[in-house]
């Protein structure tokens, strides 16, 4: 059986796949037995540094812009990585995450908001957002949207 068959019957992609068994490796150092809260911290920190600096250029600088964002607005999220994107926990729980094009071959990166973000506006609101590049008027955007997620 061809790999292009096995897509069609799994009905995910090669990069969805990858992103599957990224997950999976990430669940799996979750349980590093032996290393204390902060040794956990420091290696999921440069899990994210290490994810950030293998981007392509567009969402290297994007995803750099988001972290010091989310490391001046919001410094008591964790940095963790999350399906291999950046991402910012808050009780162990995904607030917000960075997806970049170059992931899937996307039109534009995304920045999204999990169900732990506090973003909350009445009956309906954006979860996710599309971003070609960071601006001065984007960061301030990102930055209170941030800040309202992180609580």
């Amino acid at each position: 059986m061809s790999t292009a068959e096995r897509n069609t019957k799994s009905g995910f992609s090669a990069d969805e796949r990858a992103a599957m068994r990224q997950r999976a490796a990430e669940l799996k150092a979750q349980e590093r037995k032996g290393k204390s809260a902060e040794e956990k911290a420091a290696i999921d920190r440069q899990d994210l540094l290490d994810a950030i600096a293998g981007m392509e250029d567009s969402d290297r600088t994007i995803a750099q812009g988001i972290d010091d964002i989310v490391a001046s607005v919001a410094p008591h999220l964790a940095s963790k990585t999350w399906y291999g994107f950046p991402a910012y926990t808050r009780g162990g729980k995904v607030v917000l995450f960075f997806k970049p094009a170059a992931k899937f071959k996307d039109r534009y990166a995304t920045l999204g908001f999990e169900t732990s973000a506090q973003l909350d506006d009445g009956q309906m609101w954006p979860t996710s957002y599309a971003i070609l590049s960071l601006t001065d008027a984007d960061k301030e955007r990102v930055a209170e949207l941030v800040r309202r997620a992180a609580g």
